[in-house]
C-alpha cells in the first residue's frame, strides 16, 4: 500500500439551489439535521477515518462555515457560568486543533473538479479523500472508514458507490466494473446518465472517493465538460488510464440533504437512530400521521 489518507477536501461553495429559501442566509451545509448541521456529521465521519487536515473549498458569503468551526469564548463562558456543561462539552466537540482545518475560495462556480483542484497545495503529494457534505451517510462503521480500509487492501482510487433507485440509474454517474464479486470491485470506467438500457451496472458513485494526486495535474488543464464546468469524473476517467481504481459498495444509507425531501428523510432517520430521542421522535412523527 502506498502512503496514508491523511488529508480530505471537502467542497462547500454550490449556492444550494434546490434548498432555497433555507439556504438564501445560511450556507446549505450549515442546515441541521436534528440539532447540529449537516457539516457536523461530515468532520466526523472524516475524523472517524483518521482524517487529520481538512481542505473546505468555500464560496462567497460563506463565512459562518469558518465561525461554526470556531471558538466562540462568550457563548462558552455563559454556559460554563450556567453550569450546563453538558450543552457546553458538546459545542466543543466540533472544534479543531490549530491548524487542522483549511479554508480556501473557489472564487468562481467552475464544478466540483475545479474545487477539488484548489486544493492541490494543501493536499500536497500524497492520497486524499473528498467528501461530498449534500451526501450524508448513516454507516456503522461510517462510510469514510470504510473507504480507507478498502484503500489499505487496494491502494490506488477508491470509489464508493451504491446501488441506484430501481428503473432511475440513468439519473446518475454509473461505474463499470470488471466483474461483481462481493462489494469491493476493480473500475472500468464510468459513464455520466447513460440512456435507459445501456447502464453498465446499476452502482452510482456516492459522494465519497479516496484519490491519488496526480488528479491535480490532470484537472490542471481539463477541458470543461457537463454544464460548462471541469467535472471530476471527467478527470477521473484520464487518470483509470494510468491507475487502478475500486469501486466499494460501502455498507449503509445515503440522504440527499442538498434535495428538501432528502434533508427531512435526513432528520427523521438521524432523531430516530438517537437514544436520547428516539422515543420523543417516534412519538411525535406517529401523532402527525
Amino acid at each position: 500500500m502506498g502512503k496514508p489518507v491523511r488529508k480530505a477536501v471537502l467542497p462547500v461553495a454550490g449556492l444550494g439551489t434546490r434548498v432555497l429559501p433555507a439556504g438564501k442566509t445560511t450556507p446549505k451545509n450549515l442546515l441541521n439535521v436534528v440539532d447540529r448541521p449537516i457539516l457536523s456529521y461530515i468532520v466526523e465521519e472524516a475524523r472517524a477515518a483518521g482524517i487529520e487536515h481538512m481542505v473546505f473549498i468555500v464560496g462567497r458569503g460563506q463565512a459562518a462555515i469558518e465561525d461554526y468551526f470556531d471558538a466562540i469564548p462568550e457563548i462558552e463562558q455563559a454556559l460554563a457560568a450556567k453550569g450546563k456543561l453538558d450543552i457546553l462539552e458538546d459545542l466543543r466537540r466540533d472544534l479543531p486543533e490549530p491548524g487542522q482545518m483549511s479554508f480556501i475560495r473557489q472564487m468562481a462556480p467552475l464544478g466540483l473538479g475545479h474545487a477539488v483542484w484548489c486544493a492541490r497545495h494543501v493536499i500536497g503529494d500524497e492520497p486524499f479523500a473528498v467528501l461530498l457534505p449534500d451526501m450524508l451517510m448513516q454507516a456503522d462503521p461510517p462510510a469514510l472508514a470504510q473507504a480507507v480500509a478498502a484503500y489499505e487492501k487496494t491502494g490506488g482510487n477508491v470509489v464508493v458507490v451504491e446501488p441506484a433507485p430501481e428503473g432511475e440509474a440513468h439519473k446518475y454517474g454509473i461505474v463499470a466494473l470488471d466483474g461483481h464479486e462481493g462489494r469491493l470491485n476493480r473500475m472500468t470506467g464510468m459513464v455520466e446518465k447513460p440512456p435507459p438500457g445501456t447502464e453498465p451496472s446499476n452502482l452510482f458513485i456516492s459522494g465519497r472517493y479516496i484519490l491519488q494526486p496526480e488528479i491535480f495535474e490532470i484537472l490542471e488543464t481539463q477541458e470543461r465538460g457537463a454544464g460548462g464546468e471541469i467535472q471530476l469524473t471527467d478527470g477521473m476517467a484520464i487518470l483509470m488510464k494510468t491507475q487502478d481504481f475500486h469501486a466499494l459498495e460501502y455498507d449503509g444509507t445515503t440522504f440527499d440533504c442538498g434535495d428538501k425531501i432528502g434533508l427531512l428523510r435526513a432528520n427523521v432517520a438521524f432523531a430516530l437512530a438517537r437514544p436520547d430521542l428516539a422515543d420523543a421522535a417516534r412519538k411525535a412523527i406517529g401523532e402527525l400521521l
